[in-house]
């Protein structure tokens, strides 16, 4: 007699915000001090429940180049002349401040940014500690790093970091950089700006020597502000391919350094000899992954025509144990769209896509109803005329193409304007090696995806910007 299956049903297991202290309202960091702006403020909201978090001040041009002055004064006068040792002692003990911090700032993240509580304490917490600890480690050793026996740092570092990894971003960019002897003054994206908030005051528990870091806070027109001053010497952006544009027609004809991480497109390719549930694991990390806020997310699946409907029959089958809801939830697979512009533009490219005659699919899920959600999407039937196979979603929603040959699926996937990462999934090595050659992105992961390690350059081609940020490469764009 064969027993009747039921799902498996998961009781709920919130995470407590107890832990994590959001005040009514915050000021600007500058000069080791939270300070107030001279612009107005703006609202941060939990894009899981609509709810306000707090009052942000938004950074005006005084506002910044008080923070510049403060950096140039701390880069001049303290960061610069300290021994590559010392530095080190201080990015030492903000790694393990992280550390120590990792369930507070993991909480917070969830809270604002819209992320599983799962994902943010287990990827991003411990991958944003590992790169203080990675740099520090680099910071009384730069004459190995190639770039001469007595590398100098550039300067003023200023940085605008994105709002899908926003802690993680903001390691990447300062850790290296205060490694190389830099002084920092960064903006978070408008929507996230709790946890760089935070990080401030970890610079504070840190005894980091005061304008080392600055955190100002605002939206486009305090990032324009920044990048445009006089007083800096570098520019770090991660974000849209727009404003990447915007900010290299900005530096033209300066003598600013500048490293641009912009959009992606990226094909997930599946040969017919992959081992298919590892594929569909990869597949599903690649897209669904942070609710498809990735700039490399393997968007486009590509997979040879001899296995489709076997690799989507399992696709589907592993999307519909796919669980959306409360971030804070630690069963929770798919969090919450971070804004309602976003989750506008998801909706408009699915339904742009559907009416140019691709079939759509989603698993049937409840949504919450509150809050910013979008369910995991995959769209059969696609062509590389559709406009969801060419322009950039920045969701949960994935475009599945199929090909013959190798030498097809190379073709397609270069015929982007981007140029970000890359998967190639396959049981022969010499055809990893083959494909990894031709494809034209900056990262090509051999059977998995959406691996991040500090030794490990990461960058693009094309329209998804230039400069490396991660390993050694990642202290060139600091040293002269």
């Amino acid at each position: 007699m064969q027993m009747a299956t039921t799902p498996f049903e998961y009781a709920p297991a919130p995470e407590s915000r107890s832990i994590v202290d959001i005040k009514p309202s915050y000021g600007l960091f500058v000069n080791g001090e939270f300070v107030d702006g001279h612009g107005k403020s703006f609202k941060t909201i939990s894009p899981s429940t609509e709810e306000v978090l707090a009052e942000i001040a938004e950074a005006d041009e005084a506002d910044v180049d008080a923070a510049v002055r403060a950096a140039r004064k701390a880069y001049d006068k303290v960061w610069s002349r300290m021994p590559g040792r010392e530095r080190a002692k201080y990015l030492y003990r903000i790694a393990r401040i992280i550390q120590e911090r990792s369930r507070e700032l993991a909480v917070l993240e969830s809270i604002d940014n819209g992320k599983p509580i799962k994902e943010s304490r287990d990827v991003d917490i411990p991958i944003v500690a590992a790169h203080f600890f990675y740099y520090a480690g680099w910071a009384d050793k730069l004459e190995y790093a190639g770039r001469g026996t007595d590398p100098q740092p550039l300067g003023v570092a200023g940085q605008i970091i994105p709002w899908n990894f926003p802690l993680l971003m903001l390691a990447w960019k300062i850790a290296p950089a205060l490694a190389c002897g830099n002084t920092v003054v960064l903006k978070p994206a408008e929507t996230t700006p709790l946890t760089a908030l935070l990080f401030a005051e970890i610079c504070q528990q840190a005894d980091l020597p005061p304008g080392v870091v600055n955190i100002i806070t605002g939206a486009g027109g305090t990032g324009q502000a920044l990048v445009g001053h006089p007083g800096i010497d570098k520019v770090a952006f991660t974000g849209s391919t727009d404003v990447g544009k915007a900010i290299a027609r900005t530096v033209a004809g300066t003598d600013k350094k500048v490293t641009l991480e912009l959009g992606g497109k990226a094909a997930n390719i599946v040969f017919d000899d992959a081992p298919l549930d590892q594929a569909v694991e990869g597949i599903v990390t690649g897209i669904f992954f942070n609710q498809g806020h990735v700039c490399c997310a393997g968007s486009r699946l590509l997979v040879q025509e001899s296995i489709a409907d076997e690799l989507l029959a399992k696709l589907k089958r592993r999307m519909s144990t796919l669980r959306i809801g409360d971030p804070l939830d630690k069963n929770t697979d798919i969090g919450a769209i971070n804004s309602a512009e976003q989750l506008a533009r998801i909706r408009e490219l699915s339904d742009i896509g559907e009416a140019e005659g691709a079939g759509r699919w989603s698993p049937e899920c409840e949504l919450p109803s509150h809050g910013f959600w979008f369910p995991p999407t995959l769209f059969t039937g696609v062509t590389q005329a559709h406009r969801i196979a060419r322009e950039e979603i920045f969701g949960p929603v994935l475009s599945v193409l199929t090909f013959r040959t190798p030498a097809e699926a190379v073709e397609k996937a270069n015929n982007t304007p981007y140029g970000l990462s890359a998967g190639v999934w396959t049981e022969k090595g010499s055809l990893i090696l083959h494909m990894a050659n031709q494809l034209r992105a900056g990262v090509v992961w051999a059977n998995t995806f959406n691996k991040f390690d500090p030794t490990s350059p990461f960058g693009g081609f094309k329209e998804s910007g230039y400069g490396r940020e991660g390993g050694r490469h990642g202290l060139e764009a600091y040293l002269k």
